[in-house]
């Protein structure tokens, strides 16, 4: 088929939802765009005179491209070299979505996606449309065919899981950035106790490299051990910057609507550290250093203003 101007304009009023719910899917930005142009695709080679509601149809094609992904996806994890941690993005990206309501904030942010790994691509699904889009459940229920009585039970079996595994605290952005600087300042004093303090007791600090750059391939769990770990991460050396390839600028951010101490290097952002917080203090520390996983946030901070850096040539 091919397609009028008209019906390319339809596709791309939808893209900025599309982009939104598939990033959520599979906490990818790359696999999320390769969804939506494969989407489009199938756009292009309907009947879409036929089509009478094009947001529902392109909805359903959209989810169920990214069920599909997400079933391959798992298995590819089993195989991927240290822990995996979704695909950041930083302050202002639109593909972070609706941010109208807590729950639409809550829905993408860092912590959330972390543990909607966890769930099955069919609870992913319903919860994202449900959570983040406020689809009803009779609409969900026929984009995943499924009853809507079933998409109601998934539902709240998907919000249960994922109410146990966070416990995020929402913040602006001036609080955010206290934070962040709170938690540098202790992390570059060389002692420790300053970053106990600033710790849950459970707090733990995770780290994915991809294989590319070194990361630990396990988390470091308690208040003690994160902080000795951040107190040597912030600590210069000569091996750190040959792994980096030199010593790079900190900037403080968010990242998916959390606390976010971004590493940047002749423009390049070399590593995106995201920070949990809860009333109790920080509680999780998620560090994206895989290169492959920082393009897109490399591109939006060269086409962002983000002010001068809270630390020069950290390490």
């Amino acid at each position: 088929m091919v397609l009028t101007m008209n019906d390319v304009d339809r596709f791309e009023a939808s893209r900025p939802r599309l982009e939104a719910i598939a990033y959520r899917l599979l906490g990818s930005a790359s696999e999320a765009e390769d969804a939506v142009q494969d989407t489009f695709l199938r756009w292009q080679a309907a009947d879409v005179d036929r089509i009478e509601v094009p947001e529902a149809w392109l909805t359903k094609v959209l989810t169920n491209l990214c069920l599909t992904q997400l079933t391959s996806a798992r298995a590819r994890r089993e195989t991927y070299v240290g822990e995996w941690l979704p695909e950041p993005l930083l302050a202002g990206d639109p593909m972070l979505g609706p941010a109208d309501t807590a729950e639409q904030r809550e829905s993408v942010s860092y912590a959330v996606l972390a543990v909607m790994e966890r769930l099955s691509p069919n609870e992913r699904a319903v919860y994202v449309l449900r959570e983040a889009f406020d689809y009803p459940h009779r609409e969900i229920a026929e984009i995943l065919d499924i009853t809507e009585a079933s998409s109601q039970q998934i539902f709240h079996r998907a919000k249960k899981h994922v109410a146990a595994g966070k416990a995020r605290t929402e913040i602006d952005e001036a609080e955010a950035r206290r934070i962040v600087e709170e938690f540098l300042a202790a992390a570059t004093s060389g002692r420790t106790e300053p970053l106990v303090r600033l710790l849950t007791g459970d707090a733990i600090s995770i780290g994915d490299g991809g294989g590319k750059v070194p990361a630990r391939a396990k988390a470091f769990e308690g208040a003690l051990a994160v902080a000795k770990f951040m107190r040597g991460l912030f600590k210069p050396s000569v091996a750190k910057r040959n792994v980096v390839g030199g010593s790079p600028d900190v900037y403080a951010t968010t990242a998916n609507g959390s606390p976010a101490l971004v590493a940047v290097l002749d423009g390049r952002v070399v590593g995106v550290m995201c920070l949990e917080v809860t009333a109790e203090g920080i509680t999780a520390f998620r560090n994206q250093v895989n290169p492959d996983k920082l393009e897109r946030a490399t591109r939006h901070w060269a086409a962002s203003d983000h002010g001068a850096p809270l630390v020069e040539s950290a390490f």
